[in-house]
């Protein structure tokens, strides 16, 4: 499910996607069976209590023949499928060139695997439904495209060592997480490192943050807590971030020492 900035959206989506099913004569079932969904997940979105995948609207289109109709819905529903506090975020990680991101609290988004999300997702309080975990496990899933697109962006992750310790979810989960940072470690567009706890110096002492530079050179700073975010263009504020991010990197392990501690870590388990 959307947040509320995008309801109404997804709300008037599910609506015309009824319209055009009923106007075609075709039931649910036929309609899933076609696109490989059970009715109650057609029915789920017509409701507007799902989002569709991109790629399953224009699908509609062609099964429904409804000329487009459905289709010019696409980019707001893309939009819809993320928080509106990270909405601007996931937007400008399509058109990042770089990407730096210091972490204290959770792994970053873009490096967690899928079970790893859900738990995070579940330990949320209030508790999330189980079609907005859905919806976000899926959303956040997408976002790692990240690492395969082409031009290869630059990408650097800092976290701090008790990231790696947290077993949220339990050992299992948290043993495919560090085998997963393991290989993403390996790729040649991205530079992960470790903070590690005994460090006596650390310039991130105030908080998680993303520094993104898009192809057009521009800087933004990326600051979320509690459900909230701020994203700043301040030339000031993005090269001092920038700058900061800089020293914590110089800090931290190196790439290759992380990626043993990552390993260490995984012998401890």
């Amino acid at each position: 499910m959307a947040d509320k900035s995008g309801q109404g959206v997804v709300a008037a989506f599910g609506q015309s996607l009824k319209t055009l099913r009923t106007r075609a004569g075709m039931e649910r079932e036929e309609l899933g069976k076609r696109l490989g969904y059970s009715p109650s997940t057609i029915a789920s979105f017509e409701q507007g209590r799902r989002i569709p995948p991109p790629r399953v609207i224009g699908r509609f289109d062609e099964v429904l023949d409804a000329g487009g109709l459905l289709s010019v819905w696409k980019e707001q529903l893309e939009k819809a499928q993320y928080p509106a506090f990270f909405q601007g975020m996931a937007e400008l990680e399509k058109q990042a060139i770089e990407l730096l991101a210091y972490d204290t609290m959770v792994v970053k988004g873009l490096l967690q695997t899928e079970e790893y999300m859900r738990a995070l997702l579940a330990m949320r309080r209030p508790p999330l439904d189980q079609e907005t975990i859905e919806q976000r496990v899926m959303a956040r899933l997408a976002r790692q495209d990240i690492f395969d697109r082409r031009p290869t962006p630059l990408l650097s992750f800092v976290m701090d060592e008790s990231v790696l310790r947290h077993r949220y979810g339990g050992r299992e989960v948290l043993r495919g997480q560090l085998e997963h940072l393991l290989l993403i470690g390996q790729r040649r567009n991205v530079e992960l490192q470790i903070m590690p706890t005994d460090c006596e110096d650390n310039a991130g002492v105030n908080g998680p943050f993303t520094v993104v530079t898009r192809k057009d050179g521009k800087k933004f700073l990326y600051v979320e807590a509690q459900n909230t975010s701020s994203l700043t263009t301040d030339p000031e504020q993005t090269v001092l971030a920038a700058a900061r991010y800089g020293i914590i990197r110089s800090q931290a392990l190196t790439p290759r020492e992380s990626l043993e501690f990552i390993e260490k870590l995984l012998g401890e388990l």
